[in-house]
């Protein structure tokens, strides 16, 4: 079971935040420095028509006569988003990594289970007796190879033959340059 602090924390962290509405428009005004004042990004909820700098610039940084040069030199951008939009991407986004999480865990607990032990199967130094001991598959199971696992095991098989043979003619060299 969890604690309460640690579900209070969950809701406080993730759940609030989706819940709470936020403002999808804004006024950027951007202005450089201007005499003594250095420059400073002001941002402001306003309509696109509002969007200007006598408007989004509070408290102004210059005397009366000098608001018009001031303006001139910020900025102003009205930006727009749709933060709906960006609540349903990350909830799909965390939602198919949580599945594929989820798989894996399942997979790395079922796996050993359905998995069989091949006892045909020795150490390294008795390869070349395993290879002759191994059994031949016949066509007809390879044919009902239908499902992924059985596709992967067999070509896991033909893989640890491959590297087997390798060995072995390895081996060969070794023993004849010796």
């Amino acid at each position: 079971t969890f604690e309460p602090s640690i579900i209070r924390l969950v809701y406080c962290r993730f759940i609030i935040p989706l819940i709470t509405s936020f403002e999808d428009v804004r006024c950027k005004c951007i202005c450089p420095p201007y005499r003594n004042i250095t420059g400073h990004i002001y941002n402001r909820n306003f309509s696109q028509k509002d969007c200007n700098c006598l408007h989004v610039v509070e408290p102004m940084p210059v005397p009366g006569h000098d608001v018009e040069a001031y303006c001139l030199l910020c900025e102003c951008k009205y930006e727009e988003r749709s933060s709906n939009t960006i609540k349903v991407t990350i909830i799909i986004y965390l939602s198919v990594v949580g599945a594929l999480l989820l798989y894996m865990l399942f997979l790395l607990l079922v796996d050993p289970l359905i998995r069989k032990h091949d006892p045909y199967t020795q150490p390294l130094h008795n390869e070349e007796d395993s290879e002759e001991m191994r059994p031949q598959a016949d066509s007809s199971s390879q044919a009902r190879g239908n499902t992924v696992l059985e596709r992967v095991e067999g070509a896991q098989q033909r893989w640890k033959k491959q590297v087997q043979e390798q060995r072995k003619t390895v081996f060969d060299r070794h023993k004849m340059l010796s």
